[in-house]
This record gives C-alpha cells, sequence and structure tokens, in this order.
C-alpha cells in the first residue's frame, strides 16, 4: 500500500527549478498581459505566474519546466480515459475532414449527433431515451432550467416555477447555473441567486450530523427538501436538483438513506427530479450515472465532462420520458439552443470515448477494482495527525485537515478559515508531483479512472508526504494551538 511505499524511502523526488526557462517566463509574461482565467485572483495569479501545462499521458502530466506531475483531478473531473487517447484524436482529425461543422437547427442533423444520441439512450437509466446536445455542464444545467418551466407550462401549472437546490452546491457558473448553485462566494458578486431559485442544507453529515447516526442523518437532511416544499407552496413548486455526490462542493457523500427519500418527496408532491451527472457521469462513481447507484428515477440528467474525458466540449441533458413525451406531443417549438449544440465533432469524440470506456471495461473497474482500492488507500490516510476523516467512493475521495483530531469526525477541532490551510497544503501538492484541490480545508481527487492500483499507491503517497509537510508548516507556525 502506499504507506509502504513512504517507508521504504522510494517516493520519487520531483525535479527542482530554481529559475524558470526563457520561453516559460515569456508565456508567463503573455499570460499576465492577456489572459483573464476562471475563477482567479489575477492580481495573486501576476505576482506568480502560472504553471503551463503542455503534455499529457495516461495519469500525468509535463509543464513547461520538464516536471512531472500526476493528475489527481482528471484535469478538471473530466479525463475519465486518460490523456493521449490516439483513438479520440484520430476521430476528431477523421470528422473535421468530413463535416467540421453544421447546426442542427432548421430540420437539419448529422451523423454523429444522431449516432451519439442513440447510443447515449442505450447507456442511459430506464425511461431516458432523449438528449438535448449543448457545449458544457453550465449550458446542460441552464438547459435544465428552461425545459422544467417549459414542462409546467404545457401541463397547465404555469406556478410551478420554484427550483430547489442546496447549500454549497455547483451546477455552473452561467446566470441560471450559478443560481442553481449555492455557492456563498458565486453570489456576494453580483445580484445572485436571480428570482425562483431556492436552496436547503447541503447532505454533510461531518459537518450537520452530529448527534445522530449516518442513516438518521440522511433522512433527517432529505426532508430539509419537504420542509421548504412547504414553505413555498407545492403548487409553486417546479423541480429539485442535485449531484448524487456533490463535487466541486469537497466530494459531498450523502448517507445511503439520502437519495430514497428525496425521491420519496419529490413523487409525493409531484415535482421533477433533476441528477446533475457532470462530474458523476460516465463512470465516475462505478456506474454510468450516479443516479443509478442512489436508487433514484431522475426526470432530466444534465452531463459534460466525461462523455467526451474533456478532450473536446460537448454537454448536454438526458431526457425522461415524462418530459420529453410533453415537450414532443404538446410543445411545438422549444425556444431553446445553441449554435454548437450537437457539434459533429464533438460528437465523433464522445462516441470514440465511450467505445473506450466500454471496451476496456473502466466502469466495471472502478466499481471492483480501482474504486475499493482507491477507498482502502485513502482511508489509510485518517490516521495522519491532520486527517479527521477521509472518504470515498468510485473514483473521488476526500479527506478533512484539522487542527485536533476527535474520537468522531464531531469532535474534530478545525482549523481557523483566515488560515487557510487547505492552500497551504494545496502548494506542497502541486510542488511534489500531485495535482489535489482544497475545498477549504478539504483535500479532493479525482483521478482518471484508467489510474492503476500501482498508481493509486503512488498517489496516494505523495499525499502523504505532502500531508507531513503541512504539519510542519502549521506546526512551525504555532497553528495548532499546542
Amino acid at each position: 500500500m502506499a504507506t509502504d511505499i513512504v517507508a521504504a524511502g522510494v517516493l520519487a523526488p520531483v525535479r527542482e527549478v530554481d529559475t524558470p526557462g526563457a520561453e516559460t517566463l515569456e508565456l508567463q509574461r503573455l499570460d499576465a498581459a492577456h489572459y483573464l482565467h476562471p475563477f482567479t485572483d489575477h492580481g495573486a495569479l501576476r505576482g506568480s505566474g502560472p504553471r503551463i501545462m503542455v503534455r499529457g499521458e495516461g495519469i500525468y502530466l509535463w509543464d513547461s519546466e520538464g516536471r512531472r506531475v500526476i493528475d489527481g483531478m482528471s484535469g478538471l473531473w473530466c479525463v475519465n480515459v486518460g490523456y493521449g487517447r490516439a483513438g479520440i484524436t484520430d476521430a476528431v482529425a477523421q470528422q473535421m475532414q468530413q463535416l467540421p461543422f453544421y447546426n442542427s437547427f432548421f430540420n437539419t442533423t448529422n451523423v454523429p449527433a444522431v449516432r451519439l444520441a442513440a447510443r447515449l439512450a442505450e447507456l442511459a437509466p430506464e425511461r431516458v431515451e432523449h438528449v438535448f446536445f449543448t457545449s458544457s455542464g453550465s449550458e446542460a444545467n441552464d438547459t435544465a432550467v428552461r425545459m422544467v418551466w417549459r414542462y409546467w407550462q404545457i401541463m397547465g401549472q404555469p406556478r410551478r416555477q420554484a427550483i430547489i437546490s442546496r447549500r454549497n452546491a455547483y451546477h455552473g457558473s452561467t446566470i441560471a447555473g450559478a443560481s442553481l448553485g449555492g455557492m456563498a462566494g458565486m453570489h456576494a458578486q453580483g445580484a445572485l441567486p436571480i428570482p425562483g431559485f431556492h436552496h436547503i442544507e447541503q447532505p454533510h453529515f461531518a459537518e450537520l450530523g452530529r448527534g445522530m447516526s449516518e442513516a438518521q442523518f440522511g433522512l433527517v437532511a432529505a426532508r430539509w427538501l419537504e420542509e421548504k416544499i412547504l414553505e413555498l407552496g407545492p403548487e409553486n413548486v417546479a423541480a429539485f436538483i442535485g449531484e448524487p455526490v456533490q463535487g466541486a462542493g469537497g466530494v459531498i457523500i450523502p448517507p445511503a438513506t439520502y437519495w430514497p427519500e428525496i425521491q420519496r418527496i419529490c413523487d409525493r408532491y409531484g415535482i421533477l427530479l433533476v441528477s446533475d451527472e457532470v462530474i458523476c457521469g460516465f463512470g465516475r462513481l462505478g456506474a454510468w450515472f450516479g443516479c443509478e447507484l442512489m436508487g433514484i428515477r431522475p426526470d432530466l440528467i444534465p452531463f459534460a465532462k466525461g462523455v467526451t474525458s474533456g478532450y473536446v466540449p460537448l454537454g448536454g441533458v438526458l431526457v425522461g420520458s415524462r418530459v420529453a413525451d410533453a415537450l414532443i406531443e404538446r410543445g411545438g417549438d422549444f425556444n431553446h439552443g445553441f449554435t454548437y449544440s450537437g457539434h459533429p465533432v464533438a460528437c465523433a469524440a464522445a462516441l470514440e470515448n465511450i467505445r473506450i470506456l466500454v471496451e476496456e471495461k473502466l466502469v466495471e473497474r472502478v466499481a471492483q477494482e480501482t474504486g475499493p482500492y482507491l477507498k482502502a488507500a485513502f482511508g489509510a490516510l485518517a490516521a495522519h495527525p491532520l486527517v479527521g476523516h477521509a472518504e470515498s467512493l468510485g473514483m473521488a475521495a476526500g479527506l478533512n485537515l484539522v487542527r485536533r483530531k476527535g474520537a468522531t469526525v464531531h469532535d474534530c477541532v478545525a482549523f481557523p478559515r483566515e488560515l487557510a490551510v487547505g492552500m497551504v497544503c494545496r502548494a506542497h501538492m502541486f510542488g511534489n508531483g500531485v495535482i489535489m484541490r482544497a475545498v477549504g480545508d478539504r483535500m479532493i481527487v479525482a483521478p482518471p479512472l484508467v489510474m492503476s492500483c500501482v498508481q493509486i499507491d503512488e498517489m496516494v503517497a505523495r499525499i502523504h508526504y505532502c500531508l507531513d509537510l503541512t504539519l510542519d508548516d502549521v506546526r512551525r507556525r504555532g497553528w495548532l494551538g499546542e
């Protein structure tokens, strides 16, 4: 296991670079002069300069200075089949030569879009046979909102406009996506959420479940939805949306009792259920779609990321029969869409990506082999003095950095938020050969689905080493309160 690798002293050091080369410095200068990055403090970035990634192969990336790093985040939750897949690049090149673009407006279509729609219908849960294509997860969630509102208009209940989501949820960064999400930092930057979007607490047992078992807490957390429905009036509520596992919120894995109770509540009040699978879909959790693991029957399934493994932008919404039948049989024109809906090059990439997932049995492998192995290896990190608890599902995992450990997850003492210990830890990770994301003081990974058990050991060994460096840092700064 990973701890044995650390003990044996075979953790390969990352090559240090004292002074970046001339090409790197020039690219950093141009970046600072012209490139506004997403979710970035540009003043701080100008001071440090970005790390420039130039090559990828399998689970590894190389930067412009030749340093190799384990991509513990699959790019941005998306490079499921790993880097360097010639089959996808060949499919893209062939499609670009044959038909690089045509739109799906005006009663036209293209071969890859038709074939991908049919293939997705085969993979989707029962009663989900239609798909609407977009270019991203944010657009997919915007589309889900439009479909929800249009559905209730068609059904003669136009007052049903309220959509309920969760605090700390992420559903994109467009105006509708950011309103759906429950990220306080996003809402603080400009009159968000817009009217019609409401939020309940997240099913985060470690944060909110003191005094309860996980099973009890799952039911309590689900019933916050029912309380909100009754507060708003059932006749005004259109839908509930949630990720099966909250990704950008910190890999928040709900108790097993949570989602079945959510389904019961949605059924009781007749509201639509939207399972946001932008992160959880295409094998991330060990199933084609996370809703299958959670035992729910969503009406809409927004997706993106893993459908092409990030090689080409593509997203969409899988549409269940309840909504699709209304749109097709009674809806007339659905006045919504994008120039790149069903883009032939993106759809060709997705078809080859799905072929790889199926042929290499990557979804089954995550469920039966690498997912359980990651759970055991990652769980062993809970013994570290800085780790309050660690958990995982499939190829997604998170751990909490704590000031003092306790007998249970609820007895741990957190670091003051202003110390930003998670960012200290993230810097050590990035500087020592592994990309691991910090969500506050929660450290998370979502590695490519092709990662082997040996590579899991390598990644977890580096994480353990960086946790040690972080412990030394916080101890030296007097942050442990000892």
